[in-house]
């Protein structure tokens, strides 16, 4: 059994696509993955599964959900490594590292549009764009910031779900064998 952790895009936010973590747990359960647990209500997922790749892990969880629930979710499957690699290779300074943001990408963005974007800027706010992740620091907070999940993927036509320092570091050592 090959152990992700898996990613939902734009659950309990905003009254919107509300998903129970215990009915989550459940019914990923019934769905024959194993060992599933949850981070937060924000849809973080750690499980294991015969299933040998992201792709069809998100698929099979994204199916689940919408058969249960009765709408459609982005899921964003990762291993372990995967995710590690992630939050290891942010490039800023571990103060700024600390309050940066990670924005997972669904796809890699299209390079035109990635020097577009990379063009602008905002005080006390910096970004980097790689083929997986968006990371980016505000100094004023994610609240405030210009800079968000919603700017980025408007600006690179791609859908991307964020997570913050301290759940990334969290997943990582829930999922840790």
């Amino acid at each position: 059994m090959k152990q992700y952790i898996v990613l939902l895009r734009g659950i309990n936010v905003g009254g919107q696509k509300k998903v129970p973590m215990a009915d989550l747990r459940q019914i990923l359960a019934e769905a024959k993955f194993e060992e599933v647990r949850t981070y937060i209500q924000s849809g973080n997922v750690i499980l294991k599964t015969n299933l040998n790749d992201s792709k069809s892990v998100s698929a099979k969880v994204a199916h689940v959900i919408k058969n249960h629930f009765g709408f459609e979710v982005e899921v964003l499957s990762k291993t372990r490594e995967e995710l590690e690699e992630i939050f290891t290779n942010c490039p800023f300074p571990q103060e700024q590292k600390e309050k940066s943001y990670f924005m997972m990408l669904f796809e890699a963005p299209n390079k035109e549009l990635v020097l577009d974007v990379s063009k602008i800027s905002f005080p006390n706010e910096a970004f980097i764009i790689k083929s997986e992740c968006i990371y980016m620091y505000s100094g004023i907070g994610y609240g405030k910031s210009k800079l968000n999940n919603n700017f980025f993927e408007r600006k690179l036509k791609i859908s991307a779900t964020a997570r913050n320092y301290n759940t990334m570091q969290k997943l990582l050592s829930l999922s840790a064998d």
